[in-house]
């Protein structure tokens, strides 16, 4: 480690950035979940939204901005003055916030999108920081699609915007079509040619549209950017943003080569990756570096020779560095209370007595189903009490009949208003019945737009995670449970969304 290293910000925009991946959509209460473990996690800069988008985006943002603490707490503007005003009336109550404005600047977009000619970009850009800067101090620009911009206007917008006031400019990958060497020497070139580059930080922001967005960034810190913009699994639009927990380990395995360091307590890594996939359906690749089930597994003979020997031979980061245990402890339905709650704290979850007692609860009726517990189930039980907001529908019974081509279903629901419910449905398999008997016995027609079924563990008797999407109003829901029997998941998943739906329903009318 060296004792003279930069420190690199690392500005999380999973809750703005990676809300926008198709199927990634949070509720208010599953956006403060993220957002407070991502303080957990240290992270400098939350952008919690995008305060104009939409009513919610606003209510959201400013509930983070009321309820989380410690990191600055940032939303995102057009360079407009009624966008810039809602973000600053959302973002009031964080003791720290800021507000991140953007304007396109390159040929593309501002003959097919703007339809602006330079100086007025130019001119609407110094605007919008300036009107930022009426409600906050802390102002970061980005000029939108940076890498495809010609590099002398560039220079001049930056120069102009922080001449405007703005303390951060973002430079922006936004269509991940820079490559790593070329993205450097972008940075440099401002550097060299910006004359009031020393008065902002530059930051970096790279999509992964050829699968290099975490090499770009790193690339950009080593030409002098200190902050990167990143998602928890590099979630995002199209193919996703960079990799926060990619590239904090990079920084943190190469310090010596990067000559910086992040504030990351990159052992909560793994919990936090784990919470993003189960808040927004988005599976991690077994692969997926850092984060992923094969990320310290070995499998070949030579390899496991060489870590019997040392783990230093194939291992160039430690598991608990991420947060992740070694432990071969194995749960099943003699294990008591204390097993249980060690294992939790050595996946790296926190959880209080009450949602301790509901954990144990369930994991007893798990454990008499399956003859061992591994930690998918164990990480599946935690999230699903964390993040359980109810609903005013439950699944209080369900039986299936299948034959040749047609199934037959009846559900039994309760209702917080005290009706129980009872209704059949038909389909072309238990699924496709049990989702009918729960229309009949709502009223709600979502339509279906995707089904996915994954394994959470091993073995043959292992929990498995269903996950609908449907569309209904115009709007997108998505919901999920885990259970060892894939029909009673994919019903009570259906039950979710349904729950969602009139939740919706009812704040709206309320509204």
């Amino acid at each position: 480690m060296t004792s003279n290293a930069d420190q690199v910000m690392i500005f999380d925009t999973t809750l703005r950035d990676g809300e926008q991946s198709p199927g990634c959509s949070m509720t208010q209460p599953e956006k403060l979940r993220v957002a407070k473990a991502l303080a957990e996690l240290g992270v400098d800069v939350i952008e919690a939204g995008f305060p104009a988008a939409s009513p919610g985006d606003w209510e959201a943002v400013n509930a983070v901005a009321r309820e989380v603490h410690g990191p600055i707490i940032c939303g995102l503007a057009r360079c407009n003055r009624g966008d810039i005003e809602k973000a600053a009336k959302a973002l009031r109550d964080a003791p720290r916030h800021r507000i991140h404005v953007f304007l396109a600047t390159s040929a593309i977009h501002r003959e097919y999108k703007l339809n602006m000619a330079k100086d007025e970009i130019i001119r609407s850009a110094v605007e919008g920081v300036k009107i930022a800067r009426d409600f906050c101090e802390d102002i970061e620009f980005s000029p939108e699609d940076a890498s495809r911009t010609e590099l002398e206007f560039l220079a001049q917008v930056v120069e102009a915007v922080i001449d405007a006031g703005a303390t951060t400019v973002n430079i922006p990958d936004t269509v991940g079509y820079t490559v790593p060497h070329e993205f450097a020497e972008l940075f440099r070139y401002l550097r060299k040619n910006v004359r009031n580059i020393d008065r902002a930080r530059l930051s970096v922001h790279c999509h992964d549209d050829l699968g290099m967005a975490v090499a770009n960034s790193l690339m950009a810190v080593v030409a002098g950017a200190r902050q990167i913009e990143c998602t928890i699994n590099g979630i995002g639009e199209r193919a996703g943003n960079c990799s926060l927990e990619e590239v904090v380990m990079a920084m943190r395995t190469r310090e010596a080569f990067f000559n910086a360091r992040t504030g990351i307590n990159s052992q909560r890594l793994y919990p936090v990756s784990r919470l993003v996939s189960s808040i927004t359906g988005m599976p991690i690749p077994r692969n997926k570096a850092v984060v992923g089930e094969n990320a310290f597994a070995h499998e070949s003979g030579i390899h496991q020779h060489g870590m019997l020997k040392h783990a230093s031979t194939y291992e160039i980061m430690r598991p608990q560095d991420v947060g992740l245990s070694r432990s071969s402890l194995v749960l099943g339905k003699h294990s008591g209370r204390h097993a249980l709650r060690e294992r939790i704290r050595e996946l790296g979850f926190a959880i209080d007595d009450t949602e301790f007692a509901r954990v144990f609860e369930e994991f007893k009726i798990l454990a008499d189903k399956k003859k061992e517990l591994f930690d998918g189930d164990i990480e599946a039980l935690v999230l699903r009490s964390e993040g359980s907001n109810g609903g005013p529908w439950t699944l209080a019974g369900l039986e299936t009949q299948s034959g040749a081509g047609s199934a037959r279903a009846t559900v039994r629901l309760t209702h917080t208003d005290g009706r129980t419910v009872e209704r059949n449905g038909e389909g072309d398999g238990p699924v496709d019945a049990a989702f009918k008997a729960i229309e009949e016995a709502t009223g709600l027609r979502p339509v279906l737009r995707k089904f996915e079924l994954r394994s959470l563990s091993e073995g043959e008797d292992a929990q498995g995670e269903a996950i609908v999407y449907v569309d209904h109003n115009e709007r997108s829901y998505r919901g999920s449970s885990a259970t060892t029997d894939i029909v009673e998941s994919a019903t009570r998943a259906f039950l979710e969304v349904v729950n969602r739906i009139e939740s919706s329903q009812k704040a709206q009318a309320a509204a």
